[in-house]
């Protein structure tokens, strides 16, 4: 089975996540509203009426009539809040750049302020679901709150600009407890967690339920091919294994948190995004050091989906083909000259950001030392010395099983004639090696898989 198959993109970075300048986001409310919005409202969700106006070199646009409150969840008590903009909010089709909504992050407890941002930039980088991301300078009523990394929200607008034609399906956004185990037949069981984002007026929760019902009861035999048959399950692998290495505990497979699955019309499979990376790259409540966890064992207890998966052989060597590939990558790639032309970018805005330190009492020069350094408390590496120590302990941390039996008889393999290309288990094309698995092309179209362990 040649991997990587795959009917969705990522859109380019338009002008509303520009790459090379730190824009600016003007939002003008009434002053009682705002009082009332960060006082009594402030974890009400509800939008306040304000005008929008986003300036940058390239371009200064103004919106009317646009939604505006406070967003997340523990963030909302931090003195440096996360803000959310919703164009359509009381003017229908509204959009800004083809957005209905703007997330603006303050990412109070990250003194580099680059974790999110660099979680994002790597899912992308490896053909992963992600939103795209760029950094802003908020002014509200014409103060300036500090700089913000404006996130794509994930709604009917993320689809459409990902499944193309494909995009009318349920997307289920998955918060706290969201373990994935079955909890009966009951739609209510289950809206509390695993909120309908898409097609609300349905309530639809029938396929999701049976999905669950399925990936928890469904024998051992009868597992690997259903499961082909409604998830995607080489991208989740892919994504487990980019949540693992940036040490995304907050995400599904350590803390059952921060997810979507999305059900695609045409073929009825579920596809996992991720969402919430900030708590990345070191940052530990846990007294849990996540740089040098073990990979293989990282989720924790209770997890059906990873357990189930990884206890496969074939999907356990898939799974660790894709932490090869993505470590692979990062020791060979100039990670650390893309952060600091990142963090150079955003310097002049850090500086003068008075909310920087309102939370935690970050510095200026914490900023400047938070690729390199930790800063202590909740932050127990610098993001580049985390990367560090991930590459270096990950690559010693495969377990490669060798078994590459089909998991599901509906997979088959044709007969091998002559070889044409060797490629690795995300597709690279390598040479003949003895320490991964192997798929060998043949000149009929047909492949193998092979195991060659060296001595």
């Amino acid at each position: 089975m040649i991997l990587m198959g795959q009917a969705y993109i990522h859109p380019e970075n338009n002008k509303a996540f520009l790459q090379t300048e730190v824009a600016e986001v003007h939002i003008t409310v009434s002053q009682s509203d705002l009082n009332t919005l960060v006082g009594d409202s402030l974890f009400s969700d509800h939008h306040f009426p304000g005008v929008f106006r986003y300036e940058s070199s390239f371009f200064s646009d103004t919106i009317q009539n646009v939604g505006f409150r406070v967003r997340g969840n523990t963030s909302r008590n931090a003195k440096k809040k996360g803000f959310k903009v919703s164009f359509n909010e009381y003017t229908t089709g509204q959009k800004f750049k083809g957005l209905e909504k703007m997330n603006l992050i303050g990412q109070h407890n990250d003194p580099s302020l680059l974790r999110y941002w660099t979680s994002l930039f790597l899912l992308n980088k490896h053909d992963l679901i992600a939103s795209r991301a760029s950094f802003v300078k908020l002014f509200i009523n014409g103060d300036y709150r500090g700089i913000y990394l404006n996130v794509e929200h994930i709604d009917d607008e993320f689809l459409q600009k990902r499944f193309i034609d494909d995009d009318k399906g349920n997307l289920y956004k998955a918060s706290w407890g969201a373990d994935l185990n079955y909890w009966g037949a009951n739609a209510s069981s289950y809206s509390g967690v695993y909120e309908l984002k898409t097609n609300k007026d349905s309530n639809d929760y029938g396929a999701f339920i049976s999905f669950l019902d399925s990936l928890n009861n469904l024998s051992d035999a009868d597992f690997p091919c259903y499961i082909e048959r409604n998830f995607e399950v080489n991208h989740y692998l892919k994504t487990l294994a980019a949540e693992v290495i940036v040490g995304h505990w907050d995400g599904h497979a350590y803390n059952k948190n921060n997810f979507y699955l999305y059900r695609q019309p045409s073929n009825g499979k579920f596809v996992f995004i991720e969402y919430d990376l900030d708590n990345t790259f070191g940052i530990d409540w846990f007294g849990i050091d996540w740089a040098n966890r073990d990979l293989n064992e990282w989720h924790e207890s209770n997890r059906p989906l990873v357990e189930r998966l990884l206890d496969i052989p074939y999907y356990k060597d898939v799974f660790n083909a894709h932490l090869d590939t993505i470590l692979t990558d990062l020791d060979a790639f100039n990670w650390y000259s893309i952060l600091e032309t990142k963090q150079n970018l955003i310097k002049s805005a850090v500086q003068s950001d008075t909310y920087y330190r309102k939370d935690y009492g970050f510095q200026f020069s914490d900023f400047l030392d938070a690729l390199d350094d930790n800063y202590g408390a909740h932050v127990k590496k610098g993001l580049a010395e985390y990367l560090d120590e991930r590459i270096t302990s990950g690559l010693n941390q495969f377990n490669w099983i060798g078994n590459l039996e089909s998991p599901c008889d509906e997979l088959p393999i044709e007969p091998e004639r002559q070889i044409i290309k060797i490629v690795d288990f995300i597709g690279r094309e390598t040479q003949f090696r003895t320490d991964i698995p192997l798929i060998l092309m043949y000149d009929d179209g047909s492949v193998e898989k092979v195991m060659v362990w060296g001595s």
